[in-house]
């Protein structure tokens, strides 16, 4: 792999210790992965910063790193609870001071305390064309999908090392030989929630594990249903982008060569929300809606459907979402009819990254595929994988 000159003597420890390692990363990266060069990015989001995802080795290596300093605009992934509200949440102090020091070293180097899954909400909006260096998976499948930006799926180290440095290797969804579809699915199921988006997204990663597909069918999708559709495709597979037949920038240029097509039936859509839902019981002792975060019009639907109700006793609803959406939300009025009906709504941190199964809590509901494929995996905790509307009528009925 090509460096210039200064990059050589980064690697050589002229400029820092900090700045050596880092470009060891990206050139052990770049090696492995065949590329040719690094290339500038125009921003970093480094995911794996909840002491939950990361332990002690985790803290340690940021550490090791905290005389660093980010070169380009640097965003955060979820940390394990609201910075602020953490004490309300339930969450055990022990736990808080750790992740308050993953923060406060994170902070220290330059990063934005913005901690979202979805940045593009929340100040760090790329344009068509810009290369990134993010690693939240959701967020990397958006960037590439629907904005047109060019991201890999880096690993926090990598994305953290890239934002030190100013630069990624040139290889991957980077390159446009890389960005073409690989599946043709023709969506033939009547897609009528963000929840329904989600599962087409889990049934088609089940299905081709890794590669780029590229949906026909979809009339009309909104910002969320995309945003849901890529979250659950990056849970269940390797894949970090998708076209949308008339919809997504880089459809035109998506199929080169024949590549093999399959069909998304009704059929398969029931199969999916019958796959996510593990709780076979009645009582829920949460709902919890926001994996990715919830926008402002995510946030808007809960509290119209909220409005003069309340959520039943022994139950709880959660909405997580970005402080910058949140703000915006608390001002024109949606944060206070939530918490009116008996919810909360909490930022910085996410149902799957919190330590959710040490708050006592044994069966969930959720919207988002993604988080009920990982809260399985992660958190042990029965799963309940229904529509938005779904969710809330459990929230206010307090059972199935």
């Amino acid at each position: 792999m090509y460096l210039t000159n200064e990059e050589e003597r980064i690697l050589k420890g002229d400029r820092g210790e900090e700045k050596r390692i880092a470009m060891e990363i990206l050139v052990a990266l770049g090696k492995i992965y065949g590329a040719s060069r690094l290339i500038p990015v125009k921003s970093a989001q480094i995911s794996g910063i909840s002491y939950k995802s990361i332990g002690e080795a985790g803290i340690r290596w940021l550490r090791s790193l905290s005389k660093a300093r980010v070169v380009v605009p640097t965003t955060l992934n979820p940390a394990g609870m609201d910075l602020e509200r953490w004490r309300f949440m339930g969450i055990h102090e022990d736990f808080a001071r750790k992740q308050l020091e993953i923060i406060g070293i994170l902070r220290g180097i330059g990063a934005e305390i913005t901690c979202t899954c979805t940045p593009y909400l929340a100040g760090n909006r790329p344009s068509f064309g810009d290369h990134l260096a993010w690693a939240e998976s959701s967020a990397v499948c958006y960037a590439n999908s629907v904005i047109g930006a060019r991201t890999n799926r880096e690993g926090g180290p990598s994305a953290l090392a890239a934002a030190i440095i100013g630069k990624t290797p040139l290889y991957g969804y980077h390159l446009d030989e890389n960005r073409r579809a690989t599946f043709k699915v023709r969506v033939l199921a009547d897609l009528k929630d963000m929840s329904d988006f989600g599962a087409l997204g889990y049934w088609t990663g089940a299905l081709i594990k890794s590669g780029l597909p590229y949906f026909s069918g979809i009339r009309e999708p909104d910002d969320e249903s995309l945003k849901a559709l890529g979250a659950a495709l990056a849970a269940s597979s390797n894949a970090s982008m998708y076209h949308v037949e008339g919809m997504t920038p880089e459809f035109r240029m998506a199929i080169k060569d024949e590549v093999e097509k399959v069909e998304f039936t009704n059929k398969d859509l029931a199969w999916v929300y019958d796959e996510l839902t593990t709780f076979r019981g009645k009582k829920v002792d949460l709902v919890a809606i926001g994996c990715p975060h919830a926008s402002l019009k995510e946030m808007e639907k809960i509290a119209n459907m909220l409005a003069g109700k309340r959520i039943a006793n022994g139950i709880k609803l959660w909405i997580f979402t970005s402080r910058a959406v949140r703000r915006t939300a608390e001002r024109i009025g949606y944060i206070r009819a939530i918490q009116s009906a008996g919810g909360e709504v909490y930022a910085d941190c996410c149902m799957v990254v919190s330590p959710i199964e040490k708050l006592g809590f044994e069966s969930i509901a959720v919207n988002s595929a993604k988080a009920a494929f990982y809260l399985r995996a992660m958190s042990g905790i029965d799963v309940v994988f229904g529509s938005l509307k779904r969710c809330i009528d459990i929230a206010l009925r307090g059972r199935l």
